[in-house]
């Protein structure tokens, strides 16, 4: 198990490596050992180093985020749990996870209609969280997991792994563009005083640096995309599904107020890494139709204009409001992270099956 541990760690570790020796090409070979002009050595060395302490402090941001546990109120509890796996049909399974799942805010369900249940981790799924098989455990607006970064990208981290994105581009396109002249005196062979081994590192820095932008550009293209329209990168694969059928677009509530969701309020904060996205990771704003789907507005109940889901347990609750009528729930605070990922709990029940159980489909979790 810790080799398996161990070996995650290793594309972070290639990552760290690729920075480390790229420093070492732009700061000691090229603005030191090659630029005669005292100035742009300056400006040179003052841009980098802004750009890379913004991008390292991103990438450390997103590795070590605190991916917090699925909140209790979504766990089975021990008497349900027994009444779940002791149901004679899948029919009064559903009706058991149905009856637990009415009071929760959620507007997701299977393919099927059936309430998004995780059999390994012994909870309803809130909407866009997802099973991650790598860290074995629901993770809350699951977008995908990098093994660039041996974490989840996710709603505690996702605002992170933007600007990782971001900065890492800007340091790419930088690096790049300022040794390209040296790149083609290199070509020409004329690369003056230079013209020993640490010539080789400003080349190859530049084709390095032109590497990665290409790829860099194309992925971080594509997240601003799904940032805009209000996707995950599981989403976009496959439309969230809704009582009135998949809805690609069911979280979108306008580009700017996407972004928002992600990068906060405060346009001070938007460039810089910290946490500043709306909410609580469990309830998202949702389109009219689905909100009326699931819902019936009664006393107590109900919805902001282009709200989230309430419900009767969750009407007290505290609440954001952001404008345009859009409201989130205030984070959780820490909560007991002891979950129910043990698989003691099932040992007691021999061989029966779990509910939903692979023999129909495995949709039930990863969906």
């Amino acid at each position: 198990m810790w080799c398996w541990r161990a070996f995650k760690w290793l594309p972070v570790l290639l990552v760290v490596s690729i920075i480390t020796w790229s420093y070492y090409a732009y700061v000691i070979q090229l603005c030191i050992f090659t630029i005669e002009s005292t100035v742009q050595q300056c400006i040179y060395l003052i841009v980098y180093h802004i750009l890379l302490i913004m991008f390292c402090w991103s990438y450390w941001r997103t590795i070590f985020a605190d991916i917090k546990a699925i909140p209790e109120k979504y766990k089975l509890p021990e008497e349900e749990l027994e009444r779940l796996l002791s149901a004679e049909s899948e029919d009064a399974q559903r009706t058991i996870l149905e009856n637990f799942a009415k009071d929760l805010p959620i507007v997701t369900r299977t393919m099927s209609g059936s309430v998004r249940y995780c059999n390994r981790c012994v909870l309803v799924k809130p909407d866009r969280a997802h099973h991650c098989s790598i860290c074995s455990r629901c993770v809350l607006k699951m977008d995908h997991h990098c093994p660039w970064v041996n974490n989840c990208v996710c709603f505690h981290n996702y605002k992170f792994f933007m600007l990782f994105l971001g900065y890492a581009l800007l340091y790419c396109l930088f690096v790049m563009s300022t040794c390209l002249p040296y790149f083609i005196k290199f070509w020409k062979g004329d690369f003056g005083a230079a013209a020993n081994t640490g010539r080789y590192h400003i080349v190859f820095a530049f084709f390095v640096a032109l590497m990665f932008a290409t790829t860099l550009g194309s992925l971080f293209g594509y997240h601003c995309y799904l940032v805009a329209h209000n996707r995950t990168t599981l989403e976009a694969f496959r439309a969230p599904m809704f009582r009135g059928g998949a809805d690609k677009n069911g979280f979108s509530i306008g580009a700017f107020n996407n972004f928002k969701e992600v990068f906060g309020n405060s346009p001070n904060l938007w460039m810089v890494p910290v946490f500043t996205s709306l909410g609580d990771g469990c309830e998202y704003p949702v389109r009219r139709e689905h909100q009326l789907q699931t819902f019936t507005a009664q006393d107590g109940h109900g919805y902001e204009s282009m709200g989230t889901t309430r419900s009767s347990a969750e009407g007290d609750r505290e609440t954001e409001s952001y404008g345009d009528g859009i409201v989130y729930p205030l984070p959780q605070p820490d909560e007991d992270t002891e979950s129910l990922l043990s698989s003691e709990r099932w040992d007691r029940w021999g061989e029966r099956a779990r509910p939903f159980d692979e023999r129909e489909s495995s949709s039930y979790d990863e969906l």
